[in-house]
């Protein structure tokens, strides 16, 4: 299994945002992790522009968008922006993308939330056709009549993957592209109902074992802190959780909360969670670094030490 660790812009000013992704970059890097995962916030830094400046400051890291919404832009655009980014990477970009939710799609941005999995196979397949160039994108469906010539094509693989958490999004992942980036999936769901749906329809489909990318919250901590590490994943992150589509999902699998994903305790039991994924089926793991105190320094440290950890156990669950 693959180590992953999420990096996106955090609060204070620009130019702080941007040495700080710098910073975390480097750090990723230098201690061995596979891929960062860049997320889609909605009034945030965009996700494929963090990707250029961190390529910039990096040699070797994979780097992937967790997610770029579909919605926003037209799918020819994306591929032309995902592989000029591609490109700048020398081939590390892995591009993840998916359909949101209606808050976003339809509640910030206005656009129309219906049937996302209708929407979502034919924007893939202009964007399939666009990322195969060099040559014209000839592609009429439901949802796009695309007539446009391109001379961009990629010189190295670009992974597609597709957040995927009901059946007919996984369907459609398995078959369209190389893989599915979750998120608010534990460990049963992934391994009863995920992997098995997605890499069947990949199969069937005549297509490689799909990559599963999971992401969880990671606390080193002391057994003593573990409940306060799952109550502040509860505080900071439980706002997926009002989604239909993460509901659904969590009752899939054990979990209830975005704390009950949380991998918190000493490095042993971290370690044993990680494995506990990687058998279900989890490909790749990408860690939401989850501090935690009372004071800035306090989750400054803790975020230290947890990222210390992870640096160790990149070399444990290969």
């Amino acid at each position: 299994m693959r180590l992953g660790v999420m990096i996106g812009a955090e609060r204070g000013d620009m130019a702080r945002k941007v040495a700080k992704l710098v910073s975390d970059i480097q750090w990723a890097e230098s201690a061995g992790l596979d891929t960062a995962w860049m997320p889609q916030v909605p009034n945030d830094f965009d996700c494929l522009t963090m990707v250029a400046l961190m390529a910039a400051h990096t040699t070797r890291i994979e780097l992937g968008t967790a997610v770029v919404p579909l919605q926003a832009q037209h799918p020819v655009a994306l591929a032309r922006q995902a592989l000029s980014v591609h490109a700048m990477a020398s081939g590390r970009l892995a591009l993840g993308v998916g359909p949101s939710h209606h808050w976003i799609v339809r509640d910030m941005l206005g656009l129309p939330y219906d049937k996302p999995a209708a929407y979502t196979r034919d924007y893939l397949e202009v964007l399939d056709a666009a990322l195969a160039g060099p040559g014209d994108v000839d592609v009429e469906n439901a949802s796009f009549t695309v007539h446009n010539p391109t001379a961009l094509a990629a010189d190295t693989p670009l992974p597609v993957l597709v957040a995927a958490l009901g059946p007919v999004m996984l369907q459609i992942a398995g078959e369209r592209a190389d893989g599915t980036v979750l998120w608010m999936a534990d460990e049963k769901a992934i391994g009863e109902h995920i992997a098995p749906k997605i890499t069947k329809a990949a199969a069937d489909a005549g297509r490689p074992a799909p990559r599963i990318v999971a992401g969880i919250p990671v606390c080193l901590c002391a057994n003593s802190e573990i409940d306060a590490a799952k109550e502040r994943a509860n505080r900071i992150l439980a706002e997926a959780e009002t989604s239909p589509n993460y509901q659904r999902l969590l009752d899939r699998g054990d979990a209830r909360t975005v704390g009950d994903l949380c991998a918190a305790g000493d490095m042993e039991q971290i370690l044993r969670r990680f494995r506990m994924f990687a058998d279900a089926g989890v490909t790749d793991l990408s860690v939401r670094l989850l501090p935690i105190g009372d004071t800035r320094d306090e989750l400054v440290a803790s975020k230290y030490r947890t990222r210390d950890v992870i640096a160790e156990l990149a070399k444990a669950v290969q």
